[in-house]
């Protein structure tokens, strides 16, 4: 397998999984306040959001690698 094909699957991979979930979220601890030897920390949620059209173009880009991408003139 070459690299344009491992590249062209993992596109419509990710893109499929960017259409499937929209997103994903991870947690961050922050220190919120220090005062000598207490420490107060905070954990945030953070959730990004992938766009529609960014999965679709993965998915589309990746199958057009597939298909075109090994062919020579």
């Amino acid at each position: 397998m070459n690299l344009l094909k491992l590249i062209a699957i993992l596109l419509l991979v990710g893109g499929t999984i960017a259409l499937a979930y929209g997103g994903f979220s991870y947690t961050k601890d922050t220190t919120a306040v220090k005062l000598g030897s207490i420490e107060l920390s905070v954990e945030e949620k953070e959730t990004i959001n992938v766009p529609m059209w960014a999965g679709v173009s993965a998915v589309a880009i990746g199958g057009l690698l597939l298909l075109f991408g090994g062919r020579k003139p």
